[in-house]
């Protein structure tokens, strides 16, 4: 449908600047399900008033988005193929970022209306898969070949691991709290307005900074990607590739030709697009480096948005054939070596965030976590449990978050702070004998489990009617 727009046209920037505010729109509902996570537990047993409590968390999103580095966001973006991020004919992907922004703001409105801790992580892999399934029906790929399973099951299996985790270790903690401790102010649920002592409350305090700065290292990215393909998008010239990237720039001919011979022997069905984007690469030689820095002139902006958007999807291609290399090369521990080398040379041209970026999509997180906390921190408190969490529950379960989900974040692995601190807080209230409700934590489970399917399907669906030429 709109593949018949042209690149430049009105409608399509019409359309990718609607996706911008997709999503940031969406960054916001993280906040509105993720962040408010991190505040539950200060805000429900009164440490800190609701106001301080999110600005507080939102300074530490910030700092910790600008110290976990981009390595989540494009672990995320790697799910796509090539030919989705960067269209063959050098239009814009809007299909793709519309389909994206429309699946997973839509369940997360949703859920968040019925006050379910949902995960945001959860919707944006879901609407990424869907994106992935529809664009190899409409290629007629195979599925093996067409979708990055290993990916997806790579970004998935933290996903299913971490809330175990979560469950085991914090219950775990809470255990041992009330052997050591055995009473007091750690297992008194809250009276009223009145504040924990105040030693409880810097505890509490400390919890909450942990998972706050744990949260900006790992979901606070997952935005950061997808703000780039929009700004790619609407801005190609500019952001298509890494103006910073010189060495990397100036090297990514010699190392196209290095990734030849690896590609002709263990390139997919997409070897051929692999081996002429290589080539394209290798004869561009070192004017790659002097087309990314050179300005952006008023009378030859179409042709460089062109060419450097190619330069990208030329990139792109070749990283995704080298990817399929370390995945089946079998025994040949060199052949692996080699591209997993040459996959982190040509990644930096094309991988980056510039500092408003990362600005942007902390900021964007602190929004939606003063506008939509209430909902999911009553949730935690109060309907979780048979009884109301308790200081020490809320402090187990965010200490153990934290470490978790800051792990996952310096490691490039996507977990979701929802998964993990709603688990803890259900692991604690088990551990204390109070037991869960088994109404609430349905509706928990069953969210969780139509995620993904509920997604996958509505971004599918919205990219295959998009994306396809005959409608």
């Amino acid at each position: 449908m709109l593949v018949h727009f042209v690149a430049s046209s009105d409608v399509i920037i019409a359309m990718l600047v609607g996706c911008f505010i997709l999503v940031l729109a969406f960054e916001a509902t993280n906040g509105f399900h993720d962040t408010s996570n991190a505040v539950a537990t200060v805000i429900y047993t009164n440490t800190m008033k609701p106001v301080p409590a999110v600005i507080w968390s939102g300074i530490m999103n910030f700092i910790g988005v600008l110290v976990g580095g981009i390595a989540v966001a494009y672990a995320l973006v790697a799910i796509l193929p090539p030919d989705v991020l960067t269209p063959p004919n050098g239009a814009p992907a809007v299909p793709m970022l519309l389909s994206l922004f429309v699946s997973a703001l839509f369940w997360n409105i949703l859920t968040w209306f019925f006050g379910i801790p949902n995960s945001s992580s959860h919707c944006i892999i879901g609407s990424l898969v869907g994106v992935a399934v529809a664009d190899a029906l409409l290629h007629s790929r195979n599925m093996s070949a067409g979708v990055d399973w290993a990916q997806i099951w790579k970004v998935l299996e933290g996903l299913a691991f971490s809330p175990v985790l979560g469950f085991v270790l914090a219950g775990g903690l809470y255990g041992i709290l009330r052997l050591v401790v055995r009473k007091g102010h750690l297992f008194e649920p809250p009276e009223g307005d009145k504040p924990p002592v105040w030693w409880l409350r810097g505890l509490l305090f400390l919890t909450c900074t942990g998972v706050s700065f744990s949260h900006g290292t790992n979901d606070g990215q997952k935005s950061i990607g997808l703000i780039m393909l929009t700004i790619i998008g609407l801005m190609p010239a500019t952001y298509a590739l890494n103006p910073n990237a010189h060495a990397e720039m100036a090297q990514l001919g010699a190392n196209a030709a290095q990734a030849i011979p690896l590609i002709q022997k263990y390139g997919d069905d997409q070897k051929q697009a692999g081996l002429q984007a290589a080539q394209d690469l290798q004869a561009a030689g070192g004017s790659i480096a002097g087309e990314a820095q050179a300005p952006v002139t008023p009378d030859k902006s179409s042709q460089e948005r062109a060419t450097r958007s190619q330069l990208r999807g030329d990139v792109y291609m070749v990283l995704s054939e080298l990817k399929h290399v370390t995945e089946t090369a079998g025994k040949d521990a060199a052949a692996k070596a080699s591209a997993k080398a040459l996959t982190k040379k040509m990644g930096p041209p094309v991988h980056y965030a510039p500092m408003w970026v990362r600005v942007l999509s902390a900021l964007c997180l602190g929004v939606g976590t003063m506008v939509g906390y209430k909902r999911v921190v009553r949730t935690l408190g109060e309907r979780l449990g048979k009884e109301h969490m308790t200081p020490g529950q809320g402090g187990s379960a965010e200490l153990v978050g934290a470490v978790l989900i800051g792990a996952a974040g310096f490691t490039g692995l996507p977990v979701s702070t929802t998964h993990i601190i709603t688990s803890g807080i259900a692991g604690t209230m088990v551990s204390g004998g109070q037991g869960v409700q088994g109404g609430m934590v349905s509706r928990i489970v069953m969210a969780w489990v139509f995620t993904l399917p509920a997604t996958i399907l509505i971004a599918g669906g919205l990219f295959y009617l998009l994306a396809n030429p005959n409608f």
